[in-house]
């Protein structure tokens, strides 16, 4: 069932500190700090915020962006790490449910990851974006649905995906499946130009409508300084502005409040939770809307490991990260097959989820 009551939300616009990642870490705290001091239980940061998004590798051809990139790996955050438990200790010590962007370093590759906090300082939820998108699969590696989850958490139940995800409608669906209440959004922002923005404002509206959830989504911005910094050519720098619109919208697809196009700052919203259900009473895509029968969704979720343990012939065949769960990664495993229900055990269950699962 949904979370009751009414739940105050903040979505961020923030510019992070190109030249330092603590100085970007400082500015998370301090924004969660200014979010709870306006009330709110939720914050939201942008995609990849810490240290910040690899905004060089839309304006430079792979062959100059080395150095760049090398620089990326030096201060991307460690999972967990020294970052992870700073953010971790302010989400405790405000109360407040916090979703991060960051770049993850892995050994050596860099990942798109999502991170949600709840309000006792818990990582309840760690993901990587599943396929970067054009420049970015210079940057990052690609992510598997392991990290497909909906999470309880003190505000509800909470999915992410990040930018053109939200483009993958079978992504989508799998959060919803899961009842997903609140959904938090992360874009780069100070990219492409308008255009961008008016198609993310679109497509959040319409996951808010499709899910019959609420969306907070957050982008990153770009002063014009920082412009200069990363490409002194006049026509690139064109292309790292715009592309801004942190906003909340309704379970109905209606803006809580004006969006934030331009410069930083907070969108704050507070979240009836009872439109959840006033919402999916009219149109539950994954219940009494939903035709199974016809359609649903095959998911792999298990982990993804360059290594599988070849164990005796009379074993079964595994993952050796099944050897090492996580709490983010917690689910149902997978089979070399699908399971479909027999004719004496409910086969016509309302499942719209397929989950392909180890033995």
């Amino acid at each position: 069932m949904p979370s009751a009551g009414i739940v105050r939300a903040a979505a961020i616009q923030i510019a992070p500190d190109l030249e330092s990642a603590d100085g970007t870490l400082a500015r998370v705290l301090a924004a969660i700090d200014e979010a709870a001091d306006r009330g709110a239980r939720l914050a939201v940061f942008p995609e990849t915020f810490l240290p910040y998004y690899p905004y060089f590798s839309f304006v430079q051809p792979p062959v100059l962006m080395g150095a760049a990139h090398l620089k990326l790996y030096e201060r991307a955050v460690a999972v967990p790490g020294p970052v992870t438990q700073a953010v971790a200790e302010r989400a405790r010590s405000r109360g407040v449910v916090v979703v991060l962007g960051v770049n993850e370093r892995d050994h050596g590759s860099l990942y798109n990851t999502q991170l949600v906090f709840d309000a006792d300082g818990t990582l309840a939820l760690k993901r990587r974006k599943i396929t970067p998108t054009y420049h970015e699969r210079m940057v990052w590696g690609q992510g598997d649905a392991s990290g497909l989850k909906v999470v309880d958490t003190a505000v509800g139940r909470v999915g992410a995906l990040a930018c053109w995800e939200h483009y993958n409608p079978l992504a989508r669906y799998a959060l919803m499946t899961q009842h997903e209440e609140i959904h938090c959004a992360q874009f780069p922002g100070s990219m492409v130009g308008q255009i961008f923005a008016d198609q993310m404002e679109v497509t959040i509206r319409h996951h808010a409508l499709e899910a019959g959830c609420f969306v907070i989504n957050s982008t990153g911005w770009l002063s014009d300084a920082q412009i200069q910094s990363i490409t002194p050519d006049a026509g690139l720098q064109r292309a790292l502005r715009g592309g801004c619109c942190t906003a909340i919208v309704s379970p109905e697809g209606v803006h809580l409040a004006p969006p934030l196009t331009e410069g930083e700052g907070m969108v704050i919203a507070d979240l009836d939770m009872a439109l959840v259900t006033k919402r999916k009473r009219m149109m539950d895509s994954v219940g009494h809307y939903a035709r199974p029968e016809l359609l649903s969704l095959a998911i792999n979720d298990r982990p993804a490991s360059p290594v599988v343990s070849m164990a005796s012939p009379s074993d079964p065949v595994r993952s050796t990260s099944d050897e090492h769960p996580t709490d983010y990664r917690s689910g149902p495993r997978i089979a070399p097959h699908i399971d479909r229900p027999s004719a004496g055990d409910g086969a016509d269950d309302g499942t719209a989820v397929v989950r392909l699962a180890a033995g």
